[in-house]
């Protein structure tokens, strides 16, 4: 396997170019910040951007952490590429991964300078010093459960339902962590219960909502949902519709993923 590094300093737009880099030079599987991306799939890894802090998202990013290395080594091992591309903010640390996951020695740097102007690494740093953005180099859908309650968001110049491949391979997604320097922020329940209220109470059939009880995990959120409806309203249907303005509520408000929605009907009204 040939190990290619792709080395800037941190916000200068590694990532944003990540897949047109690996593309130029017939790569199909790129490492950046402890994932594992093949094309446009991400097939290993934890993103390092969801730690708990800066320290963290360091040591997952150069593999530190036995789990992580042996998680990558057996996905590798089982994919065998022929070419690999390691993105890290310097050679020493592109260097500490590939000892890290043994991928020996890295056969070619490339440097952003290399692919970018002074002028657009300049505007990268600025989005990540005011605005704390930092870009995952696949579409939103591929990263959205392990960025579940993230600012989360596709770049917008792409249009996702296009079939062209190229513009498939170019979306990408921009995240702030919850670690960002410009402080942290958490989504309390009371929050999410209002949203749900407030959607679905406007549901035509709907009389009265009782409760909205949550239960979060790592990768997201699962919902309870305690109702009254009208008499005659068909219940599977009614139901369906709650889920899904719930979902679309939750995820344009919070960018958490709902991974389940349980509708509870404690009384018709008549």
């Amino acid at each position: 396997m040939q190990v290619y590094a792709f080395v800037g300093k941190t916000g200068t737009g590694k990532s944003y170019n990540a897949q047109a880099v690996a593309k130029e030079n017939d790569i199909h599987y790129i490492i950046d910040d402890a994932i594992l991306i093949k094309n446009t799939k991400v097939i290993a890894g934890r993103s390092a951007k969801t730690e708990a802090n800066f320290i963290a998202s360091v040591k997952a990013a150069i593999f530190l952490e036995k789990d992580r290395q042996d998680e990558m080594k057996r996905v590798l091992k089982a994919e065998k590429p022929d070419k690999l591309l390691i993105l890290g903010t310097s050679d020493d640390m592109v260097e500490k991964i590939a000892a890290n996951l043994s991928l020996g020695t890295i056969e070619k740097f490339i440097y952003i300078e290399d692919v970018t102007t002074e002028e657009q690494i300049a505007k990268a740093r600025k989005s990540r010093v005011e605005d704390g953005k930092h870009v995952v180099p696949v579409p939103t859908f591929e990263i959205k459960k392990q960025f579940s309650g993230y600012f989360l968001d596709s770049l917008k110049m792409f249009n996702i339902f296009n079939k062209d491949e190229e513009e498939k391979e170019n979306e990408k997604t921009i995240i702030r962590p919850t670690y960002s320097y410009l402080g942290k922020y958490y989504i309390s329940d009371n929050v999410i219960n209002s949203i749900v209220m407030h959607s679905v109470s406007k549901i035509d059939g709907v009389t009265k909502i009782f409760k909205v009880s949550t239960q979060k995990f790592n990768d997201g959120m699962k919902l309870d949902i305690d109702i009254e409806i009208k008499f005659g309203k068909n219940i599977p249907d009614l139901s369906s519709k709650i889920r899904n303005v719930a979902i679309y509520a939750i995820d344009f408000a919070t960018g958490i993923n709902l991974f389940g929605i349980n509708i509870n009907v404690k009384s018709i009204q008549k």
